[in-house]
């Protein structure tokens, strides 16, 4: 890894400004070594092997795996902003298992974590996957710079262009056309596959479209108010209208399928350092639009109003927390079919609603002079996005256009009832839907929507998601608005995953042109051997060594006493956690049995969740080649972590387990997930 800072050399192009990243001394000698030349890159026609719409994460890292198949690549960038979220302010990355995470991805997480360090990259350093923007901004310019990968920024998608089932070429609102055999959309908004005619859905499925159980409408208990708060304009008179944000349509029965789509923010990036920027009051701040949050405090709510996970240097990735903050929940539904225009008047919405949450919460007179002082404590980081004021420049749409294609990823796929054999890899988060409306129910103002619901580990993600239908569209490959349900998309949409299976993609279209096939008659094995070489990791858990998790669902689970699901208290594994209701002490008892795939040492660690009511003095009995080994654990800290066991020699196969025991406990125990960890690295 080259330890110089890259500089971004511009170059303008009627409406739009192409961006080559470097250490070098001029344009030219970096035009050279994308293999194009400088004449090339500024014609009114640009060809190349890969053409990428979308500066996203995923673009950039589809782009980068191209110029390392030894093809030339470029990326056209409808916006300004390069890196989407991962340098929008998205720092503290929502990765679900990070051993998952392979390939350039990987890679990515690897290069932040040897700039923090100010070593070198090496293939086994560690990842790091809580940064700084600046932080990750510096390490895509090096990638870009490194493969000499043109930007061409404020590059609007005007037309596409056909020839029977193949695009033939990209025309852009600056008068451009981008040429070449392959296409890759890498927008959060799937507007090339649209232009293209493909099949897409915006909104939430019936369970009954899948065969799903949490898809469609959702009025749970997370991100809910706790409190009751009167919805109405004039509290108690229906006739008066409802405040701002709150839907007047009655409320579907859960797993009803709607348009709705769940809530965008901004990732803000916080600091409570003394040169922190104050939240400036915007242009349009009516305080009616807060009206909510302050019955909400009125009735006893005292926060927390956002989250303020640190991300390092003293500052946070700040996102939603709660039932009122800083999703726009409800006004967002026009966003993913809307023009370029319209999105751009979303956006400014988005941000005027979210500045002026912050502004509020740090001085309306009428809230507590405690919650006042708490916000106002925090501050924009000064350093971080200095071209717009210390505000992220990216909106988290956090889901928009859907491709509909031969396979659709659905709750069975992230729960591992179904595990494809084409996989292209693996996504492992949680099933996370941020709320999609507020509603009134029985006088009150409820939120709906929202759903976290584990899965059962690292799943594969199929190859025919990310393609069109077959006659739909042969050149183009969608690994970021890809064929999933709303509430499997939920889990799939994670900024490692879209880095992933936009490696593959790349891949997959680089095959598909040697081979003169269509994208959806690549060689799966062929592709599945050329992605392990790079380092993806496309099946779970590892045939060798790695992690192995035994869930409370799995196979490898067997009871003795009664034993009670449960989801009240979050942090578990998979769908659900299990207790053993406070009773039968030394009758209940819940064994997890792994199947190893190689003897020798294995890490053990086990997780649960925690609340006051649980058991400080839990035995754990951990059976292993030398005997069993008893540990005891509170359960009342280190909830929804791994919480070392210690490391043991196993057997291959069956022989080893881990024993939870209930006898003379002083309350509820729970019993959730164990995990192996391999000790041979």
């Amino acid at each position: 890894m080259s330890s110089a800072f890259t500089r971004r050399h511009l170059l303008r192009l009627g409406g739009a400004t192409l961006v080559v990243a470097g250490t070098g001394p001029g344009l030219p000698a970096l035009a050279a070594g994308t293999g194009l030349d400088l004449p090339a890159l500024a014609a009114g026609t640009v060809t190349a092997d890969l053409v990428v719409y979308g500066a996203t994460s995923a673009g950039i890292v589809a782009a980068v795996q191209t110029r390392r198949l030894g093809r030339t690549a470029v990326i056209v960038e409808p916006g300004s902003h390069v890196g989407g979220l991962t340098t929008g302010g998205l720092g503290y990355t929502d990765s679900g298992t990070s051993a998952a995470i392979g390939g350039l991805a990987g890679e990515f997480y690897r290069r932040v974590y040897a700039r923090y360090q100010g070593v070198p990259v090496t293939p086994d350093s560690p990842m790091r996957l809580v940064f700084e923007p600046h932080v990750a901004t510096e390490v895509f310019d090096e990638l870009l710079a490194e493969h000499g990968v043109p930007v061409y920024l404020n590059a609007r998608l005007a037309a596409v262009q056909r020839s029977g089932d193949r695009i033939t070429g990209l025309a852009t609102d600056n008068g451009q056309l981008f040429t070449g055999p392959m296409f890759v959309d890498a927008t959060y908004e799937g507007d090339l596959m649209a232009a293209a005619g493909v099949s897409y859905t915006v909104g939430r499925e019936a369970n009954a479209a899948y065969g799903e159980t949490i898809n469609g409408v959702q009025l749970r208990g997370a991100h809910q108010f706790t409190l009751p708060v009167d919805p109405y304009v004039v509290p108690g008179n229906p006739a008066s209208g409802l405040l701002p944000g709150i839907s007047a349509g009655p409320v579907a029965a859960n797993g009803t399928g709607d348009d709705r789509i769940q809530a965008y923010n901004f990732r803000m990036c916080l600091t409570q350092a003394a040169g922190r920027v104050p939240f400036p009051q915007p242009a349009g701040y009516d305080p009616a639009d807060y009206e909510l949050l302050l019955r909400y405090v009125q009735a006893g709510y005292t926060g927390p109003f956002f989250t303020t996970q640190s991300v390092g240097g003293g500052k946070t990735d700040s996102n939603n927390t709660g039932a009122f903050s800083t999703d726009f929940i409800g006004a967002n539904y026009a966003y993913p079919t809307a023009t370029r225009a319209q999105r751009d008047s979303l956006t400014a919405d988005h941000r005027t609603y979210q500045q002026g949450l912050m502004w509020f919460l740090a001085n309306d007179p009428r809230l507590p002079a405690s919650v006042r002082a708490g916000v106002a404590r925090w501050g924009l980081a000064a350093d971080e996005f200095t071209a717009t004021g210390g505000w992220p420049p990216q909106l988290y749409v956090r889901e928009a256009r859907r491709m509909v294609s031969a396979y659709v990823m659905t709750e069975r796929d992230c729960r591992g009832a179904v595990r494809v054999a084409d996989s292209i890899g693996l996504a492992s988060y949680t099933m996370d839907s941020h709320n999609c409306q507020r509603v009134v129910v029985d006088g009150l103002v409820r939120n709906e929507g929202d759903v976290q619901v584990g899965v059962s580990g690292p799943y594969p993600v199929s190859y025919r998601s990310i393609v069109p239908s077959a006659a739909q569209c042969a050149n183009l490959l969608v690994p970021v608005c890809l064929s999933a349900s709303h509430i499997a998309y939920g889990s799939i949409r994670m900024e490692p995953v879209f880095m992933i299976l936009a490696q593959s993609a790349a891949t997959a279209a680089m095959l598909a042109a040697d081979a003169g096939v269509p994208v959806q008659q690549v060689d799966v094995a062929a592709l599945q051997a050329r992605l392990r070489r790079d380092g993806q990791l496309l099946s779970w858990p590892p045939t060798a060594d790695g992690e192995i998790v035994v869930d409370n669902r799995a196979a490898g689970v067997t009871r003795a006493g009664v034993w009670v699901t449960s989801t009240a208290i979050g942090g578990y594994h998979g769908p659900d956690y299990e207790h053993d209701g406070n009773t039968g002490k030394g009758v209940n008892r819940l064994r997890f049995t792994p199947s190893l795939p190689t003897g020798g040492s294995w890490a053990v660690q086990l997780r649960w969740t925690a609340d006051p009511n649980r058991a400080s003095n839990v035995p754990v009995d951990v059976v292993h080649g030398g005997g069993v080994t008893t540990r005891v654990v509170d359960q009342r800290t280190s909830g929804g972590q791994w919480v070392s066991l210690g490391t043991y020699q196993f057997p291959a196969g069956t022989a080893g387990s881990v024993l939870i025991r209930t006898e003379a406990t002083d309350g509820y125990v729970v019993a959730d997930a164990v995990r192996f960890l391999s000790a041979v690295a």
